[in-house]
Order: structure tokens, then sequence, then C-alpha cells
């Protein structure tokens, strides 16, 4: 820098004023570059006075270069904050807050624990959890301007840096909220959300999610600050001020277009897994393979059924939607008849409707199914209203009319008292346990009692050369008899049409 003022000094006209500044700091001896000073450590200089500390040319050492130095005083995290990321939640302490419009105090209160079992699913720790008792939420801001105040100094109180409400906001009450908290606000739908992105496995399901994610940006999207909303009317004196003339908020709708794009490019997507999907399923069908779909709550136990009754190895976790990518195994009955068993994504009251929408083709695998094991966690509080909002999911995929048979896991934690009370409320379940495999014998029979049975009765005598007819009547079909005669195998069974119509050439005569 010094040796920059000497040149300037040669090729350009100082005032004397400022010729005498510069000749004095070239005379100071901590002026000097450090390579010509005497002393390698000289004294602090005084203060107002320019030293290394102050040096912007980049004589750092490397070790200081090369690190990030915080500036304080400048962050505007909530002012930068935008649904255009999809809000990266960062969910490390959090506060609860509900608003009770209908049902009893403990159902609002099994709201709040479901809610915080969400947060600590997504990775948070929750410090508080406040509910109020409202006919509705506020338009505004969800709790109402007073309730807000009171929320924001819990928050201050306790260090919390996000506040998860316990419903679907919207983007105007988002917004009121986080102004008036200081934080950032997500609510219940970005939570669950976030959860199933974390979770996504699966080339389908990261699309699914990935288009949740969109649906439910697209509305939440915001401009440039509130100063860009009031655009200047008309070429008046001044404008709008800096940074208000022009195009304005032309991103926004550019932001929205890509979101848009990227929706329907998503939509095909997962179009054509929908149409391999239900290939698959017309294969199994063309075969007669009956199927059987395991639905239910969240953390009920379905991925443990499974792997109980097939040996399937999923994963098991004690976690919400641990299991998002439908996984279909093979299992057998006891009389040996072959059907396929599909644990599916788990349910949750006020599954969000993006949610349910993106995952139509995964859940149309229920609503094809012959039999549904609809199970259910009976060490929950509250198991009956687990039953109820399952079925409100399986009422929007066109799933309702599947034969249903309920299964009551987790019998291992439940007490005396509540299974009497449960088994009054649900005569015709079955009670297992998973975990140490009490009931499933029984589930197996019960399944093969209430699995499709084929109805044409065939009495056939199967040469022996063709064992694998009488393989497939044994895997596709019910055997009602056999026996081995010198002209190969007796068989009378129950079969398909298409099976029947194979094994017709070999029917023994009447009479």
């Amino acid at each position: 820098m010094l040796r920059a003022l000497h040149r300037a000094m040669t090729t350009q006209v100082l005032s004397p004023k400022d010729r005498a500044t510069l000749e004095t700091m070239t005379t100071a001896p901590d002026a000097l570059p450090v390579d010509e000073q005497a002393d390698p450590a000289p004294a602090p200089a005084p203060a107002g006075r320019w030293d290394e500390a102050d040096d912007t040319t980049g004589s750092y050492a490397l070790e200081a270069r090369g690190a990030l130095r915080r500036v304080a005083g400048l962050s505007t995290e909530l002012a930068d904050v935008t649904e255009v990321e999809y809000r990266q939640l960062r969910l490390e302490r959090v506060v609860l807050v509900g608003v009770w419009t209908e049902g009893t105090q403990a159902d609002a209160d099994r709201s709040l624990a479901e809610l915080a079992a969400l947060a600590e699913t997504a990775g948070s720790q929750v410090l508080e959890a406040v509910s109020q008792r409202r006919d509705k939420p506020d338009a505004a801001t969800y709790v109402g301007s007073g309730k807000a105040a009171e929320i924001r100094d819990i928050v201050a109180a306790t260090g919390a840096d996000t506040v998860i409400c316990d419903g679907e906001l919207t983007p105007g009450q988002l917004n009121q909220l986080e102004k008036v908290l200081k934080v950032k606000v997500v609510d219940r739908t970005a939570l669950i959300l976030d959860i199933f992105a974390q979770h996504a496995t699966s080339r389908e399901g990261k699309a699914q999610v990935e288009l949740a994610q969109m649906q439910y940006m697209l509305p939440r999207l915001r401009g440039w600050g509130e100063s860009m909303s009031r655009q200047a009317g008309g070429r008046v004196a001044g404008g709008g001020g800096i940074g208000t003339r022009g195009p304005g908020e032309t991103k926004i709708e550019t932001d929205r277009r890509r979101i848009r794009a990227r929706v329907s490019k998503l939509r095909r997507e997962i179009a054509g897994m929908a149409t391999a999907r239900a290939t698959q399923r017309a294969s199994r069908g063309r075969n007669a393979v009956p199927s059987v779909a395991i639905a239910g709550y969240t953390n009920a136990g379905k991925s443990s059924l499974l792997n109980q009754l097939t040996g399937a190895g999923v994963l098991v976790e004690n976690a919400l939607f641990a299991t998002l990518d439908p996984t279909v195994r093979r299992a057998q009955s006891p009389d040996g008849r072959e059907y396929t068993l599909t644990d599916t994504v788990g349910f949750v009251r006020h599954l969000p409707h993006q949610l349910v929408d993106a995952f139509r083709s995964t859940l149309e695998e229920v609503a094809e199914a012959d039999l549904l094991l609809h199970v259910v966690d009976g060490s929950d509080p509250d198991p009956l209203g687990q039953i109820e909002a399952v079925r409100v999911v399986l009422g929007e995929i066109d799933a309702a009319s599947v034969p249903e048979l309920i299964v009551v896991n987790k019998v291992d934690a439940m007490g005396e008292e509540e299974i009497l009370m449960l088994r009054q409320a649900l005569p015709g379940a079955v009670w297992v346990s998973a975990r140490t495999g009490a009931g499933i014998d029984g589930l197996r029979r019960l399944v093969a009692e209430r699995l499709p049975h084929p109805d044409v009765e065939v009495d056939v005598l199967v040469p022996y050369e063709r064992g694998d007819l009488v393989s497939r009547v044994h895997r596709d079909g019910e055997v009602l008899g056999e026996r081995h005669e010198a002209g190969g195998t007796r068989l009378t069974a129950r079969v398909d049409g298409a099976l029947a119509a194979v094994l017709e050439q070999f029917a023994v005569p009447v009479g």
C-alpha cells in the first residue's frame, strides 16, 4: 500500500495537506513493512493508529486466511428465511404450540405428545409445549396476538430457536407468527414432510417426497421482503426508493414457474413408476397369487409383523415413519398356498394431503389387495383413535371396501385391564406380539381362511412326468385330497379358471 502511494505521488498531484500526511505515515516506525522493522514484535499501536490488525492487503497468516471469520452484529436470519428453500428446518431446540378446538383435554394432550414424538424423530429437543382452547384458530396468528406475545416470552426464556405448531398454518399465519416470535415457525405438515425427506431411500420414495414438498412450498413462496410488495405508483419524484423500481417481484414468478415445471416432471416420473408397479400387480393376478397388505398407524409394528410372517429382514426401528418404501414378500399359508405380503407407509393423524396425493401410487397396493391386515398398537393410549385415523386415509385412496382384519400388536406391553377393554371394542381382532412371536401362528391360520378361495373344483389324474402341474396346484390352488396311483397323482382340488383349463385334459371321468 505504501509503495502504491509513493507511485501515486510521482504521477498525481496531491494537496500539501495530503502530502504531509503521507510523509508522516512513511516515516512512522510502526508503518514500516514487517520484514524491515528492527523489532520483530513491536508494541501495540496507540488507539486510533494503524496496526497489523487493520491490514487488508493479505498479510495474514495462512491459517487465518483459510478460516471463516464471523462478523458480529450483521445476522439477519429471520429476514432471510424463505420457504423457497423448503425452510431448512433447524429443530435443535423447539417449543410446541397447539390449538385445541374439539374433543377433550386428554385428546389435545395426546396430539401434542405425538407432535413431540414427530419433532424428536426429526432430530430436535423439545423444551416446552403449550396449548390453547379456542373455537377455531386465529386467522392472523393461529393463537391470537396476546398468546403470541406470551409464547414469545417462553421462547426467549427457554432459548428455543424454532416453534412447531400442531396444525397446518396458512402462509399469512406463518409470516405473522415469525414476525412476533422472532424465530422460525414450522407447522405440522412441514415437520412430517421433513421426516419423510430424511427417511426416503428409493428413487420412487424420494420423488414422491419431493413432489409433496413442492406442492407445500408453492403457495408459501415469499418475495424480497415487504418493501418489494409495495411498488412505486408511476414515475413520481423519488419513486419507491432505491431497490423498488424496475421489474420488482419477477423473481418470485420465476420461482413459481420452476416449481410448477418440477412438479410436472415429478408427476410424469411417478406415473411411470406407477405403471411398472401396476404391471407387477397384474402379473401376480395372472398367476392367481392372492395379495395381503399390511397397513396401520406409524410405529404400530407393521415391519416387525412382516418379518415374523415372512422372515423378510425389513428395517425395524422404534421411530415414526421408519419405513416409507413398500416391501413385497412371498408368504405361505399352513395349507401350502402362496400369497404376497406388502408392507406400506405408516399413517398418522392429519396426514398431509400432499403426501396422500404423492404416495397414491404406493398406497394403491392397499386398494388392490385381497385382504388388509390393519395393525394397531395396543399399548398406545388411544388405539381406537389410531384405527379411525387410518380408516380416514383408506377412504381417501378408495381402499375402504377391502376386507379388513384388525391385528392388535404389542400385547406384551399391555396390561390386563387394557386388554379386556380393547377386546370389548374389537371383538373380531387378532392379538399378537411381533416382538415375542405370540399369536403369530394363529394369525397365519386366520389369514389362510380369509384369503379368496379358488372357485373351480377338479378331480384329475396327473401323470408323474407332469410334476410341474402338481406343484402348481399346491402353490396356486387348494388341495382337498391327494393319492398316488399307477397312472399318476390323483388330485381333488379347487383351482382358478385358468389352471382348471390346463388340467381339463387329465380330468377323471365321472362314474
